[in-house]
């Protein structure tokens, strides 16, 4: 009797094991032959700069000067880095804060303007002391386009004041509207105390007045009116553009003009290279003492600039940036899709960021992130993917390595939850 019943104990020993290593057999199967495989992060093979290997082109060390990148980055400066006197330079911020207070589209009139007594009596005020002006007459209907085309083409000073006056009420009120939108924007060495720059007080830095060049020219009514040698305006006045200045050479000028307290001021743009290799740069020259002087800064800039204009491979097509290792032993690089070069000023290094997804199983050419190059013009993104096939371990693998595995489906679990 004590025999049969520990018979029946043994028996059924047996069959709870065998039970229990049934349904081990059924939960562990499915879970290593046909569960998620362990994911692979990659690895950044070169997260290396892009070191120069020239430096930036050679600027003016008389009065004060810069020039900047057509995002308005500075890329030297010399000379007084403190503000100086802006003279006629000061009628392109009034141009800039009266399109911010009144926008028109590029090669339209945009809104009509009545000229008011008090024009006129400007107009004869300046003419009297020898100062750039335009003719005017009170009651005449000028456009919008119009005056700005006065002011930055012909320099005038009554058509600064007048375009102040309208945009804003009164000379004083647009001082008020002008210095609020330096500050705004980025420029807070650079204040003004008139729409003319003819008073004294209106003052700012090369390198804010090479910046706000590249503003300018990025503006498409500005550029549009800058791209003319002359126009023909109400009553039938022509105004030649009086900031031209060595157009042979590349350069289009912004505003050219003197004071006494300003000395010779010069905002400009100049162009390298042609056609799809043409890359601008915008500057100030400020305070040189004469043109001879001027002439000499401008020559050594547009040689140098050419000189240090590089064509720099930030990556080459098929160039391995990452690599993915899997736990079974397969290897893949993410690799650069196309091949991309910027020509550029290079005066520091270029940055990347390296940006991946991580990788189970995947097939050749698969997009698995990017790369993003921070370059002195913009960001520059390359898309990344995978040189070769990351394939399935299979089933002996999945079954001779049930940690991972067993992980892999318990992290499945848990992130569907």
């Amino acid at each position: 009797m004590a025999r049969s019943a520990a018979s029946r104990i043994n028996r059924a020993l047996g069959i709870a094991l065998v039970a229990i290593l049934i349904l081990a057999i059924g939960l562990y199967g499915p879970a290593t032959l046909v569960g998620p495989l362990p994911r692979t992060e990659a690895v950044v093979d070169d997260a290396s700069d892009i070191v120069p290997t020239r430096g930036a082109p050679t600027v003016s060390q008389n009065g004060a000067s810069a020039i900047a990148t057509a995002d308005g980055a500075v890329l030297a400066s010399g000379g007084d880095t403190a503000p100086v006197p802006l003279g006629g330079v000061t009628k392109v911020i009034t141009a800039l804060v009266v399109l911010d207070a009144k926008p028109i589209e590029a090669g339209k009139p945009g809104p009509s303007i009545v000229v008011t007594a008090e024009d006129y009596a400007g107009y004869v005020t300046y003419i009297s002391e020898a100062a750039r002006s335009i003719s005017l007459i009170a009651g005449e209907t000028w456009t919008e386009q119009q005056y700005l085309q006065a002011m930055l083409l012909g320099s005038s000073n009554t058509h600064a004041d007048a375009l102040a006056r309208w945009a804003f009420g009164s000379v004083d009120d647009y001082v008020v509207a002008a210095n609020a939108w330096l500050a705004a924007n980025g420029y807070p060495g650079t204040t003004v105390v008139d729409a003319t720059g003819l008073a004294e007080g209106s003052e700012g830095t090369a390198s804010e007045l090479a910046a706000l060049a590249s503003r300018a020219f990025g503006d498409p009514v500005i550029a549009d009116i800058m791209s003319h040698d002359s126009v023909v305006v109400a009553g039938n006045r022509p105004v030649d553009n009086v900031a031209a200045y060595r157009a042979d050479d590349g350069i289009t000028g912004l505003s050219r003009s003197f004071t006494d307290a300003a000395g010779l001021c010069f905002l400009f743009r100049l162009t390298v290279g042609t056609g799809d290799d043409a890359v601008p740069l915008y500057g100030a020259f400020l305070r040189e003492p004469d043109y001879e002087t001027l002439d000499g800064d401008l020559t050594t800039l547009v040689s140098s600039a050419a000189e240090t204009l590089t064509e720099t491979v930030l990556v080459a097509e098929g160039d391995e940036l990452v690599t993915y290792t899997t736990p079974w032993g397969d290897v893949a690089h993410g690799v650069a899709v196309t091949t991309r070069s910027e020509l550029i000023w290079l005066t520091s290094p270029i940055t990347k960021t390296i940006t991946v997804e991580p990788v189970t199983t995947a097939a050749k050419g698969t997009r698995v992130g990017q790369v993003t190059f921070h370059t002195p013009t913009g960001d520059v993104s390359v898309l990344l993917e995978l040189d070769r096939r990351i394939a399935d371990p299979g089933p002996v693998w999945r079954m001779t390595h049930p940690a991972p595995v067993i992980d892999a489906f318990i992290r499945s679990r848990t992130d569907s939850e």
